[in-house]
């Protein structure tokens, strides 16, 4: 008979092998930044965070502040209950009539929690007879979705549409309907899908498209509309977009677009949005605001392209890979091993610049990485300086490689 384990025993037996022996050398996750960056400047050092989605510099913005300050007086905290059996707030409604119009829908319905948006739509769309094909390289989020999901799923090679395609023409005959879901911005990667092509083959193979677009907002386009706009594709050809407001929208929470008789079904069915609380007020009232302002103040839009795109080429000159980042947002800088990536995010620590590594979880084990995520608000000197700091830095002691090495050895 097997003995029994505590559920302590297995906890700590997981957590091994998801790789927690790295984090005997140092643990850079979790930082308390608001501490982290006083006790910097307290020292004399400045403080620079790429770590953070506060994609164009709103984050702290006073018109943001002042509102939700506002709604705060007129309306409290509380998310009160599901909107569905507890009644909705006013501002509810407005909020998603807005986000609906300036990304080119009909209709949206916003959920809790970005990730919750995309779970709980992928699980609860597709049937037994149907299928869901998936880029290899999805969010968790989609793939949590996938695995509650009763629908079959196919993963084609990540960005490889001559795969999806030969997928296709060989399965979409099985299944009654078929949805795909990529991604507009890949969160690990900073690259993106051909979505013009994406587009014909849906019409070709008459499937639904899903685009998860948590990092598009504000970032991708001419006014910040998204991969569409990016891509000169007409948002009616996607049938669903997912996004967030925790990135641009200075705020938390998702939503999800789509034609108005679709949002009317999610809207008394869908069970993460059913069986959920609405968003407050005061997360309503600064997404809101946010919307309104990357608007008005256009400029910021146009800042963050030229500093993700003078990141990566300066990076590039440097000599580090950026893999097939497009400069827009997120750009990654890859590295040989996990050891070489803890040590550099440290290093640069010491030096001001937040930036914690990106190992074992959500990427590949071979391709470990420093992920930058780029703001309106870095300057030229910020992006230079973080760049320069790598450059010079001397690698990982040997000292160091063993103590990681015998660590990772006795897990």
């Amino acid at each position: 008979m097997t003995k029994h384990k505590s559920l302590s025993d297995y906890a700590a037996r997981r957590f091994r092998f998801a790789g927690n022996a790295l984090l005997e050398f140092w643990d850079p996750f979790f930082a308390q930044i608001d501490k982290l960056k006083a006790e910097l400047e307290a020292s004399g050092t400045h403080f620079v965070s790429f770590a953070n989605y506060d994609y164009l510099g709103l984050s702290k913005h006073p018109q943001i502040v002042a509102e939700a300050k506002r709604e705060l007086d007129n309306l409290g905290v509380g998310a009160l209950a599901s909107r569905l059996v507890g009644g909705e707030r006013s501002t509810h409604k407005p909020f998603e009539a807005d986000i609906a119009k300036f990304l080119g829908f009909e209709s949206a319905l916003t959920l809790v929690s970005g990730y919750l948006a995309n779970v709980t739509t992928i699980a609860w769309l597709m049937g037994k007879r149907d299928a869901i094909f998936i880029d290899e390289l999805a969010h968790n989020s989609i793939l949590a979705g996938t695995d509650a999901s009763v629908a079959h799923v196919i993963k084609f090679r990540h960005n490889d549409l001559d795969h999806l395609e030969h997928l296709l023409a060989r399965h979409r005959e099985e299944y009654r309907y078929v949805l795909v879901v990529v991604e507009g911005l890949y969160s690990m990667d900073g690259d993106t899908c051909d979505l013009p092509r994406l587009v014909e083959l849906r019409d070709k193979h008459q499937f639904w498209l899903m685009l998860d677009e948590a990092h598009c907002l504000g970032v991708l386009g001419e006014t910040g509309r998204g991969l569409p706009e990016h891509a000169g594709v007409d948002p009616d050809r996607v049938d669903l977009l997912v996004g967030t407001m925790s990135k641009t929208l200075a705020s938390c929470g998702g939503y999800v677009c789509g034609r108005k008789k679709v949002i009317d079904w999610f809207r008394y069915t869908l069970p993460g949005f059913v069986y959920s609380v609405g968003l407050s007020p005061v997360i309503l009232a600064s997404a809101r605001t946010a919307l309104r302002l990357m608007q008005e103040e256009s400029w910021r839009i146009g800042r963050l392209a030229d500093n993700a795109t003078f990141f990566r080429d300066y990076a590039n000159e440097a000599g580090f890979s950026t893999g097939h980042a497009i400069g827009r947002g997120v750009v990654p800088i890859l590295f040989q091993d996990d050891i070489d990536t803890m040590w550099a995010s440290q290093r640069l620590l010491d030096k001001g610049y937040y930036v914690p590594p990106i190992v074992q979880i959500g990427v590949p084990k071979d391709q470990p990485r420093l992920r930058f995520f780029l703001s309106a608000s870095h300057t030229r000197d910020e992006i230079k300086g973080v760049i320069d700091c790598l450059r010079d830095m001397p690698p990982a002691s040997q000292e160091a490689r063993q103590m990681v090495a015998s660590a990772m050895a006795g897990a």
